[in-house]
């Protein structure tokens, strides 16, 4: 791939105008702060805001517009696929970098799928990370070593697969009450997070369980693990 953005000389003389301008987003402040460090000492980036979970990135993203956001894949509240997913869709010139601890390929795929144009593994050489969100302001795509173009090449062969898959048929209602029951909030608790009734929040869980195919309430974590929106289990 390219090294896009390492050779300001080469845009012509405009590397001072070509800033970067990021958004952090993951549960803990002190990987935020470690990033901001990390980032703020390249002359061409800038971080703008920051955000703990995720409807609060999809909330500095549609606020912000940065170049850039960079978030962890397993997020409070909205999962980091709901949130590439949602950003993709309001604000498509916003690149999107998935920071994960995770390497599984479903996972990579689902990343992409959602709309991320990176995916780098925490724990990474931080070159990975700063290429990868040049490559990403850049418009192309970037998956940091040891992850490797297979999961890019997957993806284009499983890509017209997706019309199939049934929670492509769920609303943005439905997917935030699958994402936080999965978290195991109560009825009443997810009520008061997305300021509906309860009886408006089991409607939406009734509606999505049918979409999904899952028969009792039992299902909703095993089947949020392997979509990718809970950690798998240790």
């Amino acid at each position: 791939m390219h090294h896009g953005g390492m050779a300001p000389s080469a845009a012509g003389g405009k590397g001072e105008s070509m800033s970067v301008q990021i958004i952090l987003a993951d549960e803990q402040a002190v990987v935020r702060q470690g990033l901001r460090l990390l980032l703020e000492a390249q002359p061409d980036f800038h971080v703008v805001a920051e955000a703990a979970d995720g409807f609060q990135a999809v909330t500095e993203v549609k606020t912000r517009r940065p170049d850039v956001l960079i978030m962890d894949l397993m997020m409070p509240g909205l999962s980091g696929l709901e949130v590439t997913r949602r950003v993709r869709q309001q604000e498509p010139e916003t690149g999107i970098v998935i920071l994960s601890l995770y390497s599984d390929e479903s996972y990579i795929l689902e990343a992409l799928e959602n709309g991320a144009a990176g995916y780098v593994l925490k724990g990474s050489p931080t070159d990975y990370l700063l290429r990868a969100i040049r490559e990403v302001a850049a418009g192309r795509h970037y998956l940091s070593p040891p992850l490797s173009e297979y999961a890019i090449d997957a993806y284009l062969r499983q890509a017209h697969t997706a019309a199939l898959d049934p929670y492509e048929s769920l609303t943005a209602r439905e997917r935030e009450v699958l994402q936080l029951a999965a978290q195991g909030r109560t009825t009443s608790a997810i009520a008061a997070q997305l300021r509906v009734s309860s009886r408006t929040v089991e409607m939406h869980r009734t509606n999505l369980m049918r979409k999904l195919g899952l028969p009792t309430q039992m299902d909703l974590i095993p089947y949020a693990r392997r979509r990718g929106l809970l950690p798998p289990e240790p």
